[in-house]
């Protein structure tokens, strides 16, 4: 079989934050951010460029920690 790809097996198997493109220490989204989460750094747009869904997730986030303290000071407060 004849591919026409001519891709350097370092940048396949390296994290998307490596990669020389990436890391201009630039700014990312949320969605950029949860997308490396998700993917465990191998690609930083999976969840598109929407940033409804980065702010969905982060709003997720708040809420359980949120949820977490408050059932702390309710229920072991004696």
């Amino acid at each position: 079989m004849k591919t026409d790809f001519n891709l350097d097996i370092r940048s396949v198997s390296a994290p998307t934050v490596f990669n020389a493109d990436f890391n201009n220490f630039a700014p990312i989204t949320a969605n950029q951010a949860w997308s490396l989460f998700f993917t465990a750094g191998q690609d930083d747009a999976v969840l598109g460029d929407s940033p409804e869904i980065g702010r969905l997730f982060n709003n997720i986030l708040k809420a359980v920690v949120f949820t977490i303290i408050v059932g702390a000071f309710t229920f072991y407060s004696y």
